[in-house]
């Protein structure tokens, strides 16, 4: 922590020589990238934990789309984009809910063959598994 302090007073002291001609915005973006580098160097990336894993690219495309649509709502609210925003929600969550669907189908069949080849180690293991996904 003391090493990111350290790093943060370093690269912000380079920043007063600024002239107070320049860009406020420009000023401030490069606050923030110089704050982010030092956190970057000094703490590392934090990796996200993946919770959903029958979440893949086409869901994540079916996420920006709806995101997309959901910025046009915002910025006109016609009758039309909230049409299409909920058509596009109701798509979304349609494939999100099948995916899962055919993701559990899948582990199930997996349980099924663990018990009937009598693995019960595995067995119990996977149960466990999917009993906790199912919170999530």
């Amino acid at each position: 922590m003391q090493q990111y302090q350290i790093e943060i007073s370093n690269r912000f002291a380079a920043l007063q020589n600024l002239s107070d001609s320049k860009d406020i915005n420009r000023a401030w973006e490069n606050i923030e990238e110089k704050s982010k580098n030092s956190a970057k160097e000094s703490l590392g990336l934090h990796e996200l934990k993946q919770h959903k894993p029958w979440f893949d690219e086409e869901c994540l495309g079916f996420l920006d789309q709806r995101n997309q649509y959901k910025m046009q709502w915002v910025q006109d609210a016609s009758q039309s984009s909230v049409d299409n925003l909920n058509n596009v929600r109701h798509a979304a969550s349609r494939h999100f809910r099948n995916k899962k669907k055919a993701y559990l189908k899948a582990k199930i069949e997996g349980l099924e063959t663990n018990s009937k080849m009598k693995n019960i180690t595995d067995l119990y293991r996977d149960i466990r598994r999917v009993t906790s996904l199912e919170l999530i």
